[in-house]
């Protein structure tokens, strides 16, 4: 009796774990830049309201950073809010106010082995009348 060598026998399991190691690994990623594009997003988006409501006559720059910690806080973490910081600008020409926010980079979820991203807004003084 003659025995048929199939060479591919067997090999589903073994192909199974290598594809879908790589799958997850690859969907892993896209989460996580996934997740850091969304911090980004969000210290952008809480700087730039920040820096529109220390614009407005008759408020103090002071309340805008407290602003944009309130709404850091709210969206992510006390921890992406430690550094925070608003200055006078030049927004074309005009006179100005720009928050800056510098945050650790979201590693393991929400949690940073390193690295450093920065944001800033910058929005023109509202004139009175």
């Amino acid at each position: 009796m003659l025995r048929r060598f199939d060479a591919d026998r067997g090999n589903a399991p073994a192909e199974f774990v290598l594809v879908g190691t790589l799958l997850v690994a690859l969907a892993l990623a896209v989460i996580h830049v996934a997740l850091t594009i969304h911090v980004r997003h969000v210290l952008h988006a809480s700087a730039w309201e920040g820096a529109r409501y220390a614009s407005y006559y008759g408020t103090e720059p002071g309340e805008g950073r407290a602003l944009t910690i309130d709404l850091i806080n709210q969206a992510l973490s006390p921890s992406y809010s430690a550094e925070v910081s608003i200055s006078e600008a030049s927004v074309g020409g005009e006179p100005g106010v720009s928050v800056r926010v510098r945050a650790p980079i979201p590693t393991l979820g929400l949690w940073s082995l390193g690295g450093e991203m920065s944001v800033e807004a910058s929005v023109p003084l509202e004139r009175p009348g």
